[in-house]
């Protein structure tokens, strides 16, 4: 019956797909990077001026009380999300298919998308409620029924951030997962989705707490593994990096291979993969992260909206680049038979041996699966926005399980490509959001500023602000 059910799915992805996913980034490339210079300018590039308060607020950000997140667990959380598949199989992903240039445009959308972040996650904690437990809940779906003051719209964003989330991304960390340990160890789809199937239930039904848990302490320690790897291998070819890295820009404006829609030769393969695979990875302006940042207790809502623009920076600037450096650094990285998590496999097998490649299997096993809690909390906290009733987050809860088994004996095309579309109907509708509510976040940037200039430790009092905390439903949060 599962199997039967499995295909009647597979077949109704594939026709959205084709019909859906090209005329939807036609429109989500220009929005993605059109929202990102917008608050790139208008924050006077936030991302620059604001670093070093980004690092300050992550590791001395206040203790949480009650049942809320510290500013570090919540940006561990936010981490166990971008820090995994994406990183590694999705990096491969894009140079297969778009060639070098591809990692450039990574980079270009990861730096632009650090004030798009900056902007929704402070958006998140200004907007979020608090359960009778004393934790925090928010994210998109809230501040546009606040601030917006639109239901309908709110509901659209949950549910696109439910499929996509608790369904299509975590298929494509199960089929991470599948692919890599059959290559490492040859393990079967079929089992090893029932294992993930099992593991997985034990975690989501512990709760979001539990979830927080665990990222902090998992996701510094497999993040710190694999740069490990990278640093040593990097040494190893110090020589020749310069001419990767040179490599990468020519390539990224090599318009020989378009990518087709409305664009045509005007957008590469590069390009439109660079930026795909980037937001897969950092989620920077996609609504996601802001349902971990809006479970933190800060004193002011700018700070938490730094921690989450330096969760941008360390997935594709420091992790996503070191995992495409090894790939470009390897000998056969063109080849057409590699693609996804076998070119990372296959790079790492040249630089260290088979050993490379067993590690990277155990490895990516532990970025998917806290990937997959990650995505989990962020999807329960829509469900719970939706309609907060026990039955129905117990009837998302065995969705989910059966999409981690789904991902796992599907092909890679379908579930990618699946993951593509629905996240491109996500990243509109919270794009469009925020630049709707960017007077807020200018207000609140330069409360913050001001504070910081006048030597305090910043702290929010909604009180000064009446045009903000009239669109505010518990304004009591920031007394």
């Amino acid at each position: 019956m599962l199997t039967e059910l499995g295909n009647w799915i597979e077949q109704g992805l594939t026709w959205v797909i084709e019909h859906l996913d090209e005329p939807l980034w036609n429109i989500s490339i220009v929005i993605l990077l059109g929202v990102g210079l917008f608050f790139t300018i208008t924050t006077g590039l936030v991302q620059l001026r604001l670093f070093p308060a980004s690092i300050r607020e992550m590791w001395f950000g206040r203790a949480a009380e009650g049942n809320s997140l510290t500013p570090f667990q919540a940006f561990a959380t936010g981490l166990a999300s971008r820090v995994g598949v994406g990183n590694i199989s999705g990096v491969a992903t894009a140079i297969a298919l778009g060639g070098e240039g591809a990692v450039f445009w990574m980079w270009v959308t990861a730096f632009i998308g650090m004030s798009s972040a900056f902007a929704e996650s402070t958006l998140a904690q200004v907007f979020k409620i608090q359960d009778k437990d004393g934790s925090f809940r928010g994210g998109p779906a809230y501040y546009i029924t606040q601030g917006l003051k639109s239901r309908c719209l709110a509901v659209a964003f949950a549910l696109s951030l439910i499929f996509t989330f608790g369904f299509a991304f975590n298929s494509v960390q199960a089929n991470s997962i599948v692919e890599a340990t059959k290559n490492a160890w040859n393990w079967q789809g079929e089992y090893v989705g029932l294992v993930l199937v099992i593991l997985t239930a034990a975690i989501i039904f512990g709760g979001v707490k539990r979830i927080a848990t665990i990222s902090s302490s998992v996701v510094p320690m497999m993040a710190l593994f694999y740069l490990i790897m990278a640093v040593i291998i990097l040494g190893m070819h110090i020589d020749i990096i310069p001419t990767v890295i040179a490599n990468i820009y020519k390539s990224a404006f090599t318009f020989q291979s378009a990518a087709g829609g409305m664009f045509g030769a005007l957008v590469s393969k590069a390009m439109m993969m660079g930026i795909k695979r980037g937001l897969f990875s950092n989620e920077a302006g996609m609504g996601s992260a802001p349902n971990a940042a809006a479970a933190a207790h800060v004193k002011h809502p700018v700070s938490q909206g730094l921690v989450q623009m330096l969760g941008v920076f360390v997935d594709t600037m420091i992790v996503c680049t070191c995992t495409a450096v090894i790939i470009l650094l390897s000998d056969n990285y063109g080849s057409e038979t590699l693609k996804s998590i076998s070119l990372t496999q296959n790079a790492l097998r040249y630089h260290v041996g088979e050993f490379g490649v067993h590690f990277l299997a155990f490895i990516l096993l532990l970025f998917a699966y806290s990937s997959i809690i990650g995505n989990y909390a962020y999807a329960e906290s829509n469900i719970r926005f939706i309609k907060n009733k026990p039955w129905f987050v117990w009837a998302f809860r065995l969705s989910v399980l059966f999409f981690v088994y789904f991902g796992s004996v599907k092909s890679g095309n379908v579930v990618w490509n699946f993951a593509d579309t629905v996240m491109a109907v996500m990243a509109i509708i919270n794009l469009v959001a925020i630049v709707l509510l960017s007077p807020i976040v200018w207000k609140l940037m330069k409360d913050y500023q001001r504070q910081l200039k006048e030597g305090k430790e910043p702290e929010f009092k909604i009180d000064l602000y009446p045009e903000i905390k009239k669109r505010v439903l518990e304004h009591r949060i920031w007394k």
